[in-house]
């Protein structure tokens, strides 16, 4: 994959990232905040951001969408627990909620 290549993958992740929080914060701003893991203040730039504004975010060569499963247990809940899914889907989302959320710098 070349750097234009992977560049246009990043735009692309990007605008579906922004367009899906978007939609999310508009539809349930409490659970989207929560599922984006990001805070009120950030949820509020993005839920008035215009179309072109978007697009031009997502324009940028960084991914924007940040990898939150920092925690081994976290990801090994959700990747490798084989006993009961949905109970390990909800005692990961219990460790996440405890986590602290993203803030303008």
């Amino acid at each position: 994959m070349n750097t234009n290549d992977m560049v246009a993958e990043i735009r692309d992740a990007n605008l579906g990232y922004l367009m899906l929080a978007q939609q999310m914060i508009r539809a349930d701003k409490v659970t989207a905040i929560f599922r984006l893991g990001v805070s009120s203040e950030i949820a509020d730039l993005i839920e008035s951001m215009s179309n072109s504004q978007i697009l031009k975010l997502a324009g940028t060569n960084m991914m924007l969408a940040r990898f939150r499963f920092d925690d081994h247990a976290i990801l090994g809940m959700l990747t490798n627990y084989t006993k009961d899914r949905s109970l390990a889907h909800s005692h990961a989302a219990i460790l996440m909620a405890g986590q602290p959320i993203e803030e303008i710098a």
